[in-house]
């Protein structure tokens, strides 16, 4: 019995014995502190563990736990990170520390445990991103003063970077704003504002870290709406801006007429009617009109709210008050500091009888091509072209009020007010035809007629044709002047030729009434020879000074010969032209007396001769 007891004991001994060699594997363990980047890849080393006992052993038994612990995997005696392509550790998701825990095991009893703390380092792997509750659409209304925050914007870098803002130069309203301390995100307003220009702004804005080396950046488009103010004052319609850049209206001039009979009337202006809103038109506050000056004593009245005139009383005499003139002003009700200030003039004209009229539908005109700049244009017989209406509301048929123009406006004519066309010569072209429409409109009373104008282009030196149905084309191209001259010429030539057939006809009738005239003619062969019964011409004061004299005497000077007829002839040899410079004879026979010696007149050198007297003798 001892013996079995003894076997008992001896086992308890063994396993006792067992039991501290196995607790001896899980000691020599401490807590493990170790750190990782974020975005590391799977398997990184995190730490190896400083237990003595062989983690591969039966008997011992390591295991992570905790919450953190999917992490991590054991390798060994070596603790590793796990990490997958759809798992990354992020630092920004995960935080700064993973915690977990390793547990030692001997034969399924737990023998120590320790802390693993592993503290993700950051990386730089994240842009700022603003805050979207802080860039949403701005509202400021245009009275904002300058140089106050007109908002702030806000953004964050999950890496905890610094953030500087930046306003983009290249956005469309720029200008508009600055940053003065970058990193606040303030922004400042830097120019007025103006709804009536401009009643939306854009601005883009950049958050950019400050102190890291990618220097990542975002932006973010902003809004402004602008908020209608009451600055400006209200203005008189149609609006005439001073410039394109100052949104300041210039009044207008309203006009009307009347006749001596109008009375209790609404008046119709132009421009019209006469009306005016506040220049804030995200307001429209509500506007009064009233008359400061010139309603006559009442007789012209204007509606408070709507600016309608009436006229409440006749004229009495035009000749005394021939116009008026009024001066209206509007103001908003709630300001009546706000005010413009307009002019109504009304005009007071006899009643229209006679619409104007022109004498005819269509005018025709003529221009010729040429280099000059501008011309005026003729009508037939090179007059100038007038194309005007007629008003028999006036005595002598002429209304100071009538305004010329054409319809549509022409390039290449223009008409002046006394209804004349003047064209612009060097942009025309010959054998051009245009056809123009005159207005006249009478200024007064409104009334308008029209006249068409044909008007034909000629060429140079084509003469204007003098009526509708004489066209004058003889001279084609040549000048007026020269034709002028040619004409004459044929003219002269005619009237020569005339003469010369008359002159021929009349000499003819004398010699068949006189036989021996006949004879005169046969001897006609011989130049020295005279005919006593018939001179051939005379030598009295009026035919010697004569063309027709001088003429004849040099064709006989010519022949050396000198007709005459008997007689004595005393004369200043010195008033006629020897043909040359040479001496001459000229010789005298007497036909009566074949007996006689010729009588020679000798003529000197010098082409001068002193006084003689030729006598005949008995």
């Amino acid at each position: 019995m001892l013996r079995p007891c003894r076997l008992l004991l001896w086992q308890v001994v063994l396993r006792l014995s067992y039991h501290v060699v196995t607790a001896s594997l899980c000691l020599g363990g401490s807590d493990i502190f170790a750190s990782v980047k974020e975005n590391s890849p799977t398997g990184q080393f995190i730490s190896n563990i400083s237990i003595s006992g062989d983690a591969g052993a039966n008997a011992v038994k390591l295991c992570l736990t905790g919450g953190n612990a999917g992490w991590f995997y054991l390798e060994g005696r070596t603790i590793r990170l796990n990490t997958s392509v759809s798992r990354v550790l992020d630092r920004e998701v995960q935080g700064s520390v993973l915690i977990a825990e390793l547990t030692c095991y001997e034969d399924d009893v737990m023998q120590s445990q320790f802390r693993i703390l592993v503290e993700i380092l950051n990386e730089n792997d994240n842009r700022p991103n603003f805050l979207q509750d802080m860039v949403q659409s701005f509202t400021i209304t245009e009275l904002t003063a300058v140089n106050s925050v007109v908002f702030t914007v806000k953004a964050v870098d999950a890496d905890g970077d610094m953030i500087t803002y930046i306003i983009d130069q290249s956005s469309p309203d720029a200008w508009f704003f600055r940053i003065d301390l970058p990193n606040s995100g303030n922004i400042v307003l830097n120019k007025p504002l103006d709804y009536e220009t401009r009643p939306h702004l854009e601005l883009i804005i950049w958050a950019q870290e400050s102190h890291t080396k990618e220097k990542f950046n975002t932006s973010a488009v902003l809004t402004v709406n602008i908020e209608d103010g009451d600055d400006q004052y209200p203005h008189f319609l149609p609006c005439t801006p001073v410039s394109p850049s100052v949104p300041v209206c210039m009044s207008p001039t309203y006009t009307t007429n009347i006749t001596h009979k109008h009375q209790d009337v609404v008046l119709e202006f132009s421009p019209g009617p006469i009306r005016a809103e506040d220049g804030d038109r995200g307001i429209n506050a509500p506007l009064i009109y009233s008359i400061l000056s010139g309603d006559d004593r009442g007789r012209f009245v204007i509606n408070n709210s709507t600016g309608e005139f009436r006229l409440t009383r006749a004229v009495d005499d035009r000749r005394i008050t021939p116009n008026f003139t009024l001066n209206v002003m509007v103001c908003q009700v709630d300001d009546r500091l706000k005010y413009s200030l307009a002019s109504v003039v009304v005009r007071v004209l006899y009643e229209n009888m006679f619409p104007p009229v022109f004498n005819r539908t269509t005018f025709k005109g003529f221009i010729i091509q040429s280099s000059s700049p501008a011309s005026i244009v003729s009508t037939y017989g090179n007059q100038v072209l007038q194309v005007q209406v007629s008003d028999h509301d006036f005595s002598d048929g002429l209304n100071p009020n009538i305004h010329y123009s054409l319809h549509p406006p022409s390039g290449l004519y223009q008409v002046t007010q006394r209804g004349v066309l003047i064209a612009r010569t060097d942009q025309l072209h010959a054998f051009d035809r245009h056809i123009l429409q005159v207005m006249a409109r009478d200024e007064e009373s409104g009334e308008e007629v029209s006249a068409s104008v044909d008007i034909e282009v000629l060429q140079r030196g084509q003469a204007v044709p003098s009526g509708a149905f004489t066209e004058q084309h003889m001279f084609g191209e040549v000048d007026g002047r020269v034709a002028g001259g040619i004409a004459a010429m044929i003219l002269m030539m005619f009237l020569s030729a005339l003469a010369f057939l008359l002159l021929r006809t009349m000499k003819r009738q004398r010699l068949q009434r006189d036989p021996e005239e006949h004879a005169a003619v046969a001897l006609e062969k011989c130049p020295n020879v005279v005919n006593p019964s018939r001179p051939v011409f005379s030598l009295d004061d009026s035919l010697y000074n004569n063309q027709a004299f001088s003429h004849h005497y040099e064709s006989s000077l010519q022949s050396d010969s000198l007709h005459g007829r008997q007689g004595v002839y005393t004369r200043k040899l010195s008033l006629l032209h020897p043909p040359s410079s040479s001496s001459s004879t000229i010789i005298i026979t007497d036909p009566t007396d074949r007996s006689r010696p010729a009588l020679h007149l000798l003529s000197s050198s010098s082409h001068t001769l002193s006084d003689q007297t030729l006598e005949e003798s008995d």
